[in-house]
């Protein structure tokens, strides 16, 4: 037997956890895209006819900007203000495989030399239901880095589209079961998961020409269209380079990107990565090698958000197919 529900139940529910002070953020119509928003009309959660919002979920976890901790002068002293922490529950709903697949391989830098405690807090307080995809992109390669349309990593309650508007409940952790407990009718079907993209290229060999081919004009080639702006890192779901600035007697955290010029120019003037194809390289580098060596993960999870977004049609997915092209061809 299967739990069930229903799209109209599903956003009733929604609405509950709304009134109920619960934090949700969902995908929703944004200015002609689709974005991962705090939801407060349960009628404005998106539940198809989208592949991927245009952002990724980890904000919700992981803020664009955040007070890590205030400071004042009082004299010949300098006093800290522990910034104000948050208790609210926080559920994301509909969530995509990719971006919740995400969260998991987070935890690692965030709890590498030292637990993050500001991250560590959101991620005790929120429950992740997944969205299982109906269709992709030509931009999505989930099954490239080991992931499908109802892959189930870091969900706690996956939801796949069955036919009549409902979705079958599929209860990860006991938080996801929690969540859903009584809301649920049971039924004798059980959904399909839709067919994922075709892989596009192997990791490994990934892995084995960017070790293999530092100075490889690939790099270059690549990157002759790149503007820095940021936008593949910034929708990414596992992106997570950040900068801190005292900014009017805070301390805080930002968002930043190895795709800038500034992220590694040193205060000599000098910058080991002068150019965008070598920034470039080590995008790639970092989510095939540097990140697999020390956390035993790939820093990407397939979603295409990055050639999507950006201005160029670049992305990771164009370079990684190239790599693949130039270690077929013969020696």
């Amino acid at each position: 037997m299967s739990e069930i529900i229903s799209s109209d139940n599903l956003r009733k529910l929604a609405a509950e956890w709304i009134e109920q002070g619960v934090r949700v953020a969902a995908p929703q119509h944004a200015g002609g895209r689709v974005l991962y928003l705090p939801l407060k009309n349960s009628a404005d959660l998106l539940l198809d006819a989208f592949i991927h919002p245009a952002n990724s979920a980890k904000e919700f976890l992981f803020p664009k900007s955040e007070t890590l901790y205030a400071y004042r002068v009082e004299g010949q002293d300098v006093k800290l203000v522990e910034a104000p922490g948050t208790e609210t529950p926080q559920v994301l709903l509909g969530v995509r495989p990719c971006d919740a697949a995400a969260f998991p391989i987070l935890d690692h830098i965030f709890n590498w030399d030292c637990a993050d405690e500001l991250y560590n807090r959101r991620r005790r307080n929120t429950t992740i239901v997944v969205l299982a995809c109906s269709a992709h992109d030509a931009n999505c390669f989930c099954t490239s880095v080991g992931l499908g349309p109802a892959s189930e990593r870091g969900a706690d309650v996956l939801l796949v589209p069955l036919t009549n508007d409902t979705f079958e409940v599929r209860s990860v952790t006991e938080k996801g079961r929690s969540l859903f407990a009584g809301k649920t009718q049971t039924d004798n079907v059980a959904a399909m998961a839709a067919a994922g993209p075709e892989p596009r290229f192997a990791p490994d060999a990934v892995r084995k020409f960017s070790a293999a081919n530092f100075e490889h004009p690939i790099w270059g080639e690549h990157a002759l269209a790149c503007v820095g702006c940021g936008a593949c890192a910034h929708t990414c779901p596992t992106c997570h380079c950040f900068d801190i600035v005292d900014e009017h007697g805070e301390r805080v955290r930002n968002w930043d990107s190895c795709q800038f010029s500034l992220f590694t120019l040193h205060a000599s003037g000098h910058n080991p990565r002068p150019d965008q194809g070598s920034r470039q390289r080590q995008r790639i580098l970092h989510k095939f090698s540097i990140y697999p060596d020390k956390f035993g993960e790939i820093l990407c999870t397939g979603c295409g958000n990055c050639t999507r977004n950006c201005p160029a049609g670049l992305g990771v997915l164009p370079l990684l197919i190239a790599i693949e092209h130039e270690e077929h061809l013969p020696a």
